[in-house]
């Protein structure tokens, strides 16, 4: 690494095992809105890691310190067998597939921090970013053992929050940010390993340009931040993912720029673990 200007592009590139995984799944089909070029997201995001130290200044942590593992793009679902695997999408559809590649979901617990509900109907063999919770409790992930945190207003259908609560699902909405930590706790007590959604377009929109589903009204990317390094510090969570970002409709890197200090401070987070 560069000793003036230690890049996280070069911490990910470091490839020491040491139980912190990324890896990216660059898919884009199924999509609500097609047009979105959700498979270019896993690639900008490495390109702005470049343009971002790898040092936490505000909490003192150099991740040149964390042993990370870069396992690359595939279509296919990483295993989920490290301490922590960070994945990067594409779209919220990683979510399902990365998660029911997992094995039997009775003893997952499943924390978004999202917008929607994602709890549209779909067809078999074909899960859109749409659906992905849906899905996932169809295949046997208990409904109770989902949380939902950052629903936005006017985002969702009447019927999609009525299922999700005859599920047993937890729906929290922006201004419950804070229960993050709780949750997770909660969580922990009655699931063997938790899975954390980051769908970008929690984000207020003024913050997210580069999200489709963005809008007025979600959290503030400190928040984000604050919520990703609670997360990497958690015992419980094993996986953890960051979709939803189309490049093509960004504005001066901001949405880009989000997901790869999500990144960074998920795995800021990790390096706190005993």
């Amino acid at each position: 690494m560069s000793q003036e200007w230690p890049t996280a592009s070069e911490w990910l590139a470091s490839n020491r095992e040491g139980g912190l995984v990324v890896a990216a799944m660059p898919i884009s089909e199924h999509a609500v809105t097609s047009s979105a070029a959700y498979d270019r997201a896993p690639g900008e995001i490495r390109t702005r890691l470049a343009k971002l130290s790898s040092f936490h200044g505000e909490r003192g942590i150099d991740l040149r310190d964390v042993a990370v593992v870069d396992r690359g793009d595939s279509g296919a679902p990483p295993t989920l067998d490290a301490l922590l695997t960070i994945v990067i999408g594409g779209h919220n559809a990683v979510t399902f597939h990365s998660l029911s590649a997992a094995g039997d979901l009775a003893g997952w617990g499943l924390l978004t921090l999202d917008a929607h509900h994602d709890v549209r109907s779909y067809r078999p063999g074909a899960v859109g970013n749409g659906s992905p919770v849906r899905a996932l409790i169809d295949a046997g992930l208990p409904g109770s053992n989902v949380v939902q945190i950052g629903i936005h207003g006017f985002s969702n259908a009447a019927a999609d929050r009525q299922w999700c609560l005859d599920q047993g699902v937890t729906v929290l909405g922006p201004h419950d940010i804070d229960q993050v930590s709780a949750q997770l706790d909660r969580l922990a007590q009655r699931c063997d390993r938790i899975y954390v959604d980051r769908d970008i377009d929690v984000l207020d929109r003024a913050f997210a340009p580069g999200c489709p589903g963005a809008r007025p009204g979600g959290i503030t990317p400190r928040q984000l931040f604050d919520a990703a390094f609670i997360a990497g510090a958690h015992g419980s969570v094993a996986a953890a993912d960051i979709v939803e970002v189309d490049p093509t409709s960004d504005v001066a890197h901001i949405t880009t720029d989000a997901a790869a200090l999500t990144l960074l401070n998920l795995a800021a987070g990790f390096s706190t673990r005993q």
